[in-house]
């Protein structure tokens, strides 16, 4: 493949079990007798464990001719194929990669104490995996996806910046954090209660009575939390998040579910606990002011 694009396949979208393979039949390589776009199943080892199901397809990053073909593309029904330009400047070595097709991530935000750090993108491209990293929920494998990441290697890439410095104190349990997940409507399945168990359980900075007001949740304390709305169960994701006690607050989809009005509450909230001094908020895909990770695909 060209060094400037690489395709990317959709695992969500891609199903083979409604389609002809018309990618693979159509592939201008394939066609020659190379094998550029396959099943996933085909070509993977005995011991290498596949991502995704192994009917989806995989596409050769050597064999295939990028947007200089882009066949693929339009043949595909589902739209689970995509040929992404790459930035040229980007010479570094990743970060943190996901797999074949794949997108990768450049680089992590630096948390800065008493400050709102904002990360934008479209989906994908690693908004979450750089909140969960920083987080230390997962450890950036620095490209080599098939194998185990370690916090040592991470550190020693970052050595000399102002990210080793924080990565330092995560690894080592010197700094807290508290994370909103991403995918609110995932809480009912964690958690069986009442809206007021849940939050009661987070209530270490003793202001959960005001983020309760703030946020317009009280009439919902009593009820089960499967029985709330998705906009309730943000706002209690949210209040949930800024209650605990923590150096840094990261808040990952903070604007699903929200009405302006309520979009308007959340963010003042979140600039309020840099105010204090363990607040240190980081808030990724709404706020205004884009961080660093530079992510491609």
């Amino acid at each position: 493949m060209a060094d400037d694009s690489i395709a990317v396949v959709d695992l969500d979208r891609c199903q083979p079990d409604r389609c002809n393979y018309e990618c693979a039949n159509y592939c201008p390589p394939n066609r020659t007798g190379e094998e550029c776009i396959t099943k996933r199943g085909d070509t993977a080892d005995d011991d290498e464990p596949i991502e995704g199901d192994p009917e989806q397809i995989r596409i050769s990053e050597e064999l295939c001719l990028g947007e200089s073909c882009g066949i693929c593309v339009e043949k595909c029904p589902f739209d689970a194929i995509e040929i992404i330009n790459l930035p040229q400047e980007l010479d570094d070595e990743p970060t943190h990669r996901y797999g074949d097709n794949a997108f990768a991530l450049y680089g992590l935000p630096v948390p800065s104490p008493g400050n709102v750090t904002g990360i934008l993108g479209p989906n994908g491209i690693g908004k979450s995996t750089a909140v969960k990293s920083l987080a230390g929920e997962i450890v950036p494998n620095l490209g080599e996806f098939g194998g185990d990441a370690e916090w040592e290697a991470v550190v020693d890439r970052y050595r000399g910046s102002e990210l080793q410095n924080y990565l330092t104190r995560m690894v080592d349990e010197e700094i807290t954090v508290a994370r909103k997940p991403q995918y609110v409507d995932q809480i009912p399945k964690q958690f069986d209660g009442n809206t007021r168990e849940l939050l009661e359980q987070t209530d270490e900075r003793g202001v959960l009575d005001e983020l309760i007001d703030r946020l317009s949740i009280r009439p919902i304390m009593e009820q089960p939390i499967d029985s709330i709305s998705g906009g309730e169960l943000q706002r209690v994701a949210i209040a949930a998040t800024l209650a605990r006690d923590a150096d840094f607050y990261f808040l990952d989809e903070i604007t699903p579910y929200l009405d302006i009005g309520q979009r308007m509450v959340v963010a003042r909230l979140i600039r309020e606990p840099r105010r204090r001094p363990r607040g240190r908020p980081l808030d990724a895909r709404c706020r205004t002011r884009s961080g660093d990770p530079r992510s491609v695909g």
